[in-house]
């Protein structure tokens, strides 16, 4: 297609001059970048954000692109961005073994009850054969074993120990195998201070009376109150 005067309407080249051949166009010729040695790259700063601009109103708007350093600057000054340190490693928790000690604490209950009733039929209570005890401690301690009035201080001492450990098993701790067994070997005296009276009177059970019957009780509740606190072992968690 052609005007009149015989220019072409098609545009040739760019069209910033149509009718004019791509070849005849003015081109600008772009210097090569020279290398500056005295330019330090380590000193420029690195933006990953724009300058910071002026608003309308005189306030400086930081803009969505600031300098990369500043930027991390602000977010470690801001403290809101904390990320919580987790630990999957397993811990010891402490805990009460609360069945062990109620155990024993019944078993020195029972103790102190034997000192109000009749251990052996027409005999007399559990605090007369105690004082006796006492007494023969006292003058000499060889009329323990010759007159067996050990085997009621036995009974009576070894229950207040067993009360103070059945307290101590209520203290939270990581394992409570060392008071388990200092209560097994409370128990194994007391056991042995029930069971001797009875080995000499042939294991006939018909003298008891409820006061024997009650040191028996110590023996037992303070033997299986030692096995439950031996038997726990320490309980590992997660800390989270």
């Amino acid at each position: 297609m052609s005007e009149p005067d015989g220019r072409s309407t098609v545009p040739h080249g760019s069209t910033a001059f149509p009718g004019t051949p791509l070849a005849d166009q003015p081109t600008e010729v772009v210097p090569p970048v020279q290398y500056d040695p005295g330019y330090d790259s380590a000193s420029a700063p690195a933006y990953g954000h724009p300058e910071p601009r002026s608003g309308d109103d005189g306030d400086t708007d930081p803009g969505f692109w600031a300098p990369v350093d500043e930027q991390d600057d602000a977010v470690e000054d801001d403290g809101a961005a904390t990320r919580p340190v987790y630990r999957d490693a397993p811990v010891v928790v402490r805990r009460a073994d609360s069945l062990a000690g109620l155990l024993l604490l019944l078993a020195g209950i029972a103790a102190g009850l034997s000192l109000l009733v009749v251990w052996v039929n027409g005999g007399v209570p559990g605090l007369d054969l105690v004082r006796a005890g006492f007494d023969d401690l006292a003058e000499d301690p060889q009329r323990l074993a010759d007159r067996n009035t050990w085997e009621p201080l036995a009974v009576l001492l070894g229950g207040a120990a067993l009360l103070v450990l059945g307290l101590l098993l209520f203290v939270p701790a990581k394992t409570h195998r060392f008071l388990g067994a200092l209560a097994l070997l409370v128990s194994l005296v007391v056991a042995a201070a029930v069971l001797v009276p009875l080995a000499e009177a042939n294991w006939d059970l018909q003298p008891w009376a409820v006061g024997a019957w009650f040191t028996a009780a110590v023996a037992g509740l303070g033997f299986l109150g030692a096995l439950k606190a031996l038997m726990t072992g320490p309980k590992v968690g997660r800390r989270h």
